[in-house]
Protein backbone atom coordinates (compact mmCIF):
# COMPACT_ATOMS: atom_id res chain seq x y z
CA UNK A 1 0.00 0.00 0.00
CA UNK A 2 1.52 3.71 -0.78
CA UNK A 3 2.95 5.73 2.00
CA UNK A 4 -0.09 8.29 3.25
CA UNK A 5 0.69 11.89 3.87
CA UNK A 6 -2.99 13.43 4.21
CA UNK A 7 -3.88 12.89 8.37
CA UNK A 8 0.05 14.02 9.54
CA UNK A 9 1.45 17.54 10.07
CA UNK A 10 3.93 17.37 6.89
CA UNK A 11 6.40 20.31 6.72
CA UNK A 12 8.82 21.26 3.93
CA UNK A 13 12.10 22.14 4.34
CA UNK A 14 14.55 23.84 2.44
CA UNK A 15 18.37 23.07 3.11
CA UNK A 16 18.86 26.78 3.12
CA UNK A 17 16.38 27.11 6.19
CA UNK A 18 17.52 23.27 7.78
CA UNK A 19 21.47 24.17 8.01
CA UNK A 20 23.91 27.28 7.68
CA UNK A 21 24.79 27.06 3.99
CA UNK A 22 26.83 30.56 4.45
CA UNK A 23 30.12 28.69 3.18
CA UNK A 24 28.86 27.23 0.57
CA UNK A 25 26.66 29.83 -0.81
CA UNK A 26 29.51 32.34 -0.90
CA UNK A 27 31.53 29.62 -3.15
CA UNK A 28 28.46 29.45 -5.60
CA UNK A 29 27.93 32.82 -5.91
CA UNK A 30 31.64 33.72 -6.11
CA UNK A 31 33.23 30.98 -8.14
CA UNK A 32 29.85 29.29 -10.28
CA UNK A 33 28.56 26.19 -10.22
CA UNK A 34 30.80 24.33 -10.87
CA UNK A 35 32.94 25.20 -8.06
CA UNK A 36 29.88 24.96 -5.88
CA UNK A 37 29.73 21.04 -7.28
CA UNK A 38 33.52 20.42 -6.39
CA UNK A 39 33.08 22.52 -3.04
CA UNK A 40 30.37 20.00 -2.11
CA UNK A 41 31.81 16.78 -2.91
CA UNK A 42 35.21 17.57 -1.59
CA UNK A 43 32.92 18.40 1.73
CA UNK A 44 30.66 15.46 1.06
CA UNK A 45 31.33 13.77 5.03
CA UNK A 46 31.87 17.43 6.66
CA UNK A 47 28.37 17.96 8.34
CA UNK A 48 26.53 21.21 7.64
CA UNK A 49 26.04 22.89 11.08
CA UNK A 50 22.43 23.92 11.98
CA UNK A 51 20.85 26.75 10.54
CA UNK A 52 17.73 28.92 11.85
CA UNK A 53 14.85 26.41 11.46
CA UNK A 54 17.33 23.54 12.90
CA UNK A 55 15.89 23.68 16.33
CA UNK A 56 11.76 23.73 15.29
CA UNK A 57 12.09 20.41 12.86
CA UNK A 58 14.31 18.53 15.63
CA UNK A 59 11.76 19.34 18.32
CA UNK A 60 8.24 18.74 15.73
CA UNK A 61 9.95 15.33 14.76
CA UNK A 62 10.79 14.32 18.32
CA UNK A 63 6.83 14.32 18.75
CA UNK A 64 6.74 10.99 16.60
CA UNK A 65 7.54 9.05 19.85
CA UNK A 66 3.44 9.36 20.80
CA UNK A 67 2.79 7.17 17.73
CA UNK A 68 3.80 3.93 16.13
CA UNK A 69 6.91 3.96 14.12
CA UNK A 70 5.36 2.80 11.47
CA UNK A 71 2.59 5.91 11.55
CA UNK A 72 4.53 9.21 12.56
CA UNK A 73 2.65 11.95 13.38
CA UNK A 74 4.69 14.60 11.34
CA UNK A 75 6.61 13.92 8.58
CA UNK A 76 9.68 16.57 7.39
CA UNK A 77 10.43 16.40 3.67
CA UNK A 78 13.56 18.04 2.14
CA UNK A 79 12.29 20.41 -0.51
CA UNK A 80 15.71 21.73 -2.43
CA UNK A 81 16.88 23.49 -5.68
CA UNK A 82 20.40 21.19 -5.73
CA UNK A 83 20.64 18.29 -7.76
CA UNK A 84 20.62 14.84 -6.47
CA UNK A 85 24.76 14.72 -6.91
CA UNK A 86 25.03 18.25 -4.71
CA UNK A 87 22.11 17.22 -2.56
CA UNK A 88 23.84 14.36 -1.31
CA UNK A 89 25.95 16.53 1.66
CA UNK A 90 22.64 17.68 2.91
CA UNK A 91 21.23 14.28 3.40
CA UNK A 92 24.83 13.17 5.05
CA UNK A 93 24.32 15.82 7.38
CA UNK A 94 20.67 14.90 8.64
CA UNK A 95 21.85 11.87 8.94
CA UNK A 96 24.73 13.00 11.19
CA UNK A 97 22.47 14.81 13.52
CA UNK A 98 20.20 11.87 13.87
CA UNK A 99 17.30 13.96 11.77
CA UNK A 100 14.10 11.06 10.72
CA UNK A 101 14.19 12.91 7.95
CA UNK A 102 14.13 10.15 4.68
CA UNK A 103 12.10 12.05 2.14
CA UNK A 104 13.59 14.19 -0.43
CA UNK A 105 12.51 15.47 -3.83
CA UNK A 106 15.96 17.56 -5.54
CA UNK A 107 15.21 19.58 -8.63
CA UNK A 108 18.35 21.50 -10.21
CA UNK A 109 18.09 24.91 -10.27
CA UNK A 110 14.13 24.96 -9.64
CA UNK A 111 12.54 24.87 -6.79
CA UNK A 112 9.78 22.28 -5.96
CA UNK A 113 7.57 24.22 -4.02
CA UNK A 114 4.55 23.20 -6.63
CA UNK A 115 5.04 19.91 -5.39
CA UNK A 116 3.51 21.31 -1.71
CA UNK A 117 -0.40 19.93 -2.16
CA UNK A 118 0.61 16.51 -3.96
CA UNK A 119 2.84 16.18 -0.65
CA UNK A 120 -0.02 17.54 1.79
CA UNK A 121 2.26 19.65 2.94
CA UNK A 122 0.77 22.63 5.78
CA UNK A 123 3.72 24.73 5.52
CA UNK A 124 7.53 24.90 3.57
CA UNK A 125 9.99 26.96 5.09
CA UNK A 126 12.94 28.38 2.92
CA UNK A 127 16.33 31.08 3.20
CA UNK A 128 15.15 31.92 -0.92
CA UNK A 129 12.74 34.44 -0.47
CA UNK A 130 11.47 34.32 -4.21
CA UNK A 131 11.02 31.23 -3.73
CA UNK A 132 8.76 31.85 -0.79
CA UNK A 133 7.30 35.21 -2.27
CA UNK A 134 6.56 32.61 -5.39
CA UNK A 135 4.80 29.88 -3.31
CA UNK A 136 2.64 32.31 -1.39
CA UNK A 137 1.10 34.02 -4.76
CA UNK A 138 -0.08 30.28 -5.58
CA UNK A 139 -2.24 30.09 -1.97
CA UNK A 140 0.77 28.03 -0.80
CA UNK A 141 1.51 27.85 2.86
CA UNK A 142 5.34 29.59 2.93
CA UNK A 143 7.62 31.33 4.71
CA UNK A 144 10.94 32.88 4.49
CA UNK A 145 13.75 31.84 7.71
CA UNK A 146 15.71 34.82 9.15
CA UNK A 147 17.21 35.29 12.38
CA UNK A 148 20.13 33.11 14.43
CA UNK A 149 20.32 29.45 14.40
CA UNK A 150 19.41 29.23 18.09
CA UNK A 151 21.76 26.95 20.45
CA UNK A 152 19.41 23.74 21.09
CA UNK A 153 19.21 22.24 24.20
CA UNK A 154 19.05 18.82 23.81
CA UNK A 155 18.23 17.54 27.26
CA UNK A 156 14.94 20.72 26.47
CA UNK A 157 12.11 18.56 24.48
CA UNK A 158 9.66 21.56 24.23
CA UNK A 159 8.28 22.48 21.37
CA UNK A 160 6.79 26.77 21.68
CA UNK A 161 5.59 27.81 18.49
CA UNK A 162 4.54 31.89 17.84
CA UNK A 163 1.90 33.25 15.40
CA UNK A 164 1.22 36.58 14.45
CA UNK A 165 -2.49 36.50 13.91
CA UNK A 166 -3.47 39.08 10.65
CA UNK A 167 -2.20 38.30 7.59
CA UNK A 168 -0.99 34.60 9.31
CA UNK A 169 -3.73 32.63 11.23
CA UNK A 170 -6.39 35.31 9.40
CA UNK A 171 -6.72 36.48 6.23
CA UNK A 172 -5.21 40.17 5.77
CA UNK A 173 -8.53 41.81 5.81
CA UNK A 174 -8.16 43.54 9.06
CA UNK A 175 -4.97 44.90 7.48
CA UNK A 176 -6.54 46.59 4.48
CA UNK A 177 -9.07 48.42 6.40
CA UNK A 178 -6.53 49.64 9.21
CA UNK A 179 -4.52 50.83 6.21
CA UNK A 180 -6.95 52.74 4.73
CA UNK A 181 -9.10 53.91 7.50
CA UNK A 182 -6.96 54.15 10.43
CA UNK A 183 -7.03 52.88 13.69
CA UNK A 184 -10.66 54.03 14.61
CA UNK A 185 -12.27 52.33 12.26
CA UNK A 186 -10.62 49.33 12.23
CA UNK A 187 -11.77 49.04 15.59
CA UNK A 188 -15.11 49.86 15.35
CA UNK A 189 -15.23 47.40 12.43
CA UNK A 190 -13.98 44.53 14.57
CA UNK A 191 -15.99 45.77 17.59
CA UNK A 192 -19.51 45.56 14.86
CA UNK A 193 -17.94 41.97 13.37
CA UNK A 194 -16.70 40.76 16.66
CA UNK A 195 -18.56 37.21 16.19
CA UNK A 196 -17.97 37.40 12.06
CA UNK A 197 -15.15 34.94 11.86
CA UNK A 198 -12.27 36.09 9.98
CA UNK A 199 -11.33 34.15 6.26
CA UNK A 200 -8.27 31.46 6.98
CA UNK A 201 -4.85 32.94 6.13
CA UNK A 202 -2.12 30.69 5.10
CA UNK A 203 -1.09 29.11 8.22
CA UNK A 204 -4.27 28.43 9.44
CA UNK A 205 -4.34 24.49 8.63
CA UNK A 206 -1.07 24.40 9.88
CA UNK A 207 -2.18 24.92 13.38
CA UNK A 208 -5.15 22.76 12.94
CA UNK A 209 -2.17 19.95 12.29
CA UNK A 210 -0.38 21.36 15.54
CA UNK A 211 -3.81 21.06 17.42
CA UNK A 212 -4.26 17.53 16.46
CA UNK A 213 -0.42 16.86 17.92
CA UNK A 214 -1.41 18.93 20.82
CA UNK A 215 -4.70 16.05 21.78
CA UNK A 216 -2.53 13.55 20.90
CA UNK A 217 -0.56 15.11 23.93
CA UNK A 218 -3.81 15.08 26.32
CA UNK A 219 -4.49 11.50 25.40
CA UNK A 220 -0.91 10.32 26.32
CA UNK A 221 -1.58 12.44 29.52
CA UNK A 222 -5.00 10.93 30.33
CA UNK A 223 -3.36 7.26 30.60
CA UNK A 224 -0.18 8.67 32.07
CA UNK A 225 -0.60 11.58 34.32
CA UNK A 226 3.19 11.79 34.81
CA UNK A 227 3.41 13.04 30.97
CA UNK A 228 4.72 16.63 30.73
CA UNK A 229 2.86 18.31 27.63
CA UNK A 230 5.36 19.71 25.26
CA UNK A 231 3.95 22.15 22.75
CA UNK A 232 3.07 25.17 23.82
CA UNK A 233 1.44 27.34 21.24
CA UNK A 234 0.53 31.51 21.27
CA UNK A 235 -0.32 34.18 19.13
CA UNK A 236 1.79 37.81 19.48
CA UNK A 237 -0.24 40.35 17.68
CA UNK A 238 -0.58 43.85 17.52
CA UNK A 239 -4.19 44.15 18.22
CA UNK A 240 -5.37 44.99 21.43
CA UNK A 241 -8.66 45.56 23.28
CA UNK A 242 -11.53 45.72 21.81
CA UNK A 243 -10.30 44.36 18.81
CA UNK A 244 -9.01 41.09 20.44
CA UNK A 245 -12.39 39.26 21.07
CA UNK A 246 -12.69 39.00 17.01
CA UNK A 247 -9.44 37.07 17.20
CA UNK A 248 -10.11 34.80 19.84
CA UNK A 249 -13.84 34.21 18.32
CA UNK A 250 -12.46 33.34 15.09
CA UNK A 251 -9.85 30.84 16.39
CA UNK A 252 -13.17 28.91 18.08
CA UNK A 253 -15.12 29.10 15.17
CA UNK A 254 -12.06 27.29 13.15
CA UNK A 255 -12.18 24.83 16.17
CA UNK A 256 -8.68 25.79 16.67
CA UNK A 257 -7.05 26.81 19.98
CA UNK A 258 -3.82 28.87 21.70
CA UNK A 259 -2.47 28.25 24.73
CA UNK A 260 -1.65 31.79 25.07
CA UNK A 261 -2.52 35.24 23.82
CA UNK A 262 -0.34 38.42 23.70
CA UNK A 263 -2.11 41.81 22.90
CA UNK A 264 0.01 44.28 22.36
CA UNK A 265 -1.48 47.61 20.63
CA UNK A 266 1.84 48.56 19.03
CA UNK A 267 4.46 47.17 21.91
CA UNK A 268 7.78 45.96 20.19
CA UNK A 269 7.24 42.24 19.38
CA UNK A 270 11.13 41.45 19.87
CA UNK A 271 10.39 42.26 23.91
CA UNK A 272 8.15 39.37 23.90
CA UNK A 273 9.78 36.69 22.22
CA UNK A 274 13.36 37.87 24.58
CA UNK A 275 10.96 36.58 27.40
CA UNK A 276 8.75 33.96 25.59
CA UNK A 277 11.68 31.98 23.23
CA UNK A 278 9.69 30.59 21.07
CA UNK A 279 11.66 28.00 18.97
CA UNK A 280 9.97 29.82 15.61
CA UNK A 281 8.05 33.08 15.28
CA UNK A 282 5.50 33.46 12.09
CA UNK A 283 4.75 37.30 11.00
CA UNK A 284 3.39 38.86 7.78
CA UNK A 285 5.20 42.00 8.06
CA UNK A 286 8.63 42.40 8.06
CA UNK A 287 8.96 45.64 10.42
CA UNK A 288 8.15 43.36 13.38
CA UNK A 289 10.48 40.94 12.33
CA UNK A 290 13.24 43.23 12.94
CA UNK A 291 13.52 42.88 16.47
CA UNK A 292 12.42 39.26 16.97
CA UNK A 293 14.61 37.55 14.38
CA UNK A 294 17.91 39.44 16.97
CA UNK A 295 17.11 36.73 19.27
CA UNK A 296 14.11 34.50 17.90
CA UNK A 297 14.04 32.30 14.65
CA UNK A 298 11.67 34.16 12.55
CA UNK A 299 9.48 33.54 9.64
CA UNK A 300 8.37 35.99 7.35
CA UNK A 301 5.26 34.91 5.58
CA UNK A 302 4.72 37.60 2.69
CA UNK A 303 0.83 37.19 2.27
CA UNK A 304 -1.41 40.21 1.95
CA UNK A 305 -1.53 43.74 0.51
CA UNK A 306 1.14 44.71 2.70
CA UNK A 307 3.55 42.34 1.01
CA UNK A 308 2.42 43.45 -2.38
CA UNK A 309 5.22 45.09 -4.76
CA UNK A 310 4.43 49.12 -5.09
CA UNK A 311 3.90 48.32 -8.72
CA UNK A 312 1.22 45.46 -7.83
CA UNK A 313 -0.88 47.27 -4.88
CA UNK A 314 -4.37 48.26 -6.34
CA UNK A 315 -4.36 52.37 -6.46
CA UNK A 316 -6.24 54.03 -3.70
Amino acid sequence: MPYELADRLVVGIASSALFDLTESDRVFLEQGEDAYRAYQRKHLDDTLDPGVAFSFIRRLLSLNDLAPAADPLVEVIVLSRNDPDTGLRVMRSIESHTLSISRAVFMQGRSPYRFMPALSMSLFLSADQEDVREAVALGLPAGTVLGPAAADDHDDTDLRIAFDFDGVLADDAAERLYKSGGIEEFRTHEVANARVAHAPGPLKDFLAAVNRIQRREEEEQRANPAYRMRVHVSIVTARNAPAHERAVLSLNHWGLRVNDAFFLGGIDKGRIMSVLRPHIFFDDQAGHLTSTALTTPSVHVPFGLLNQPASDAPAP
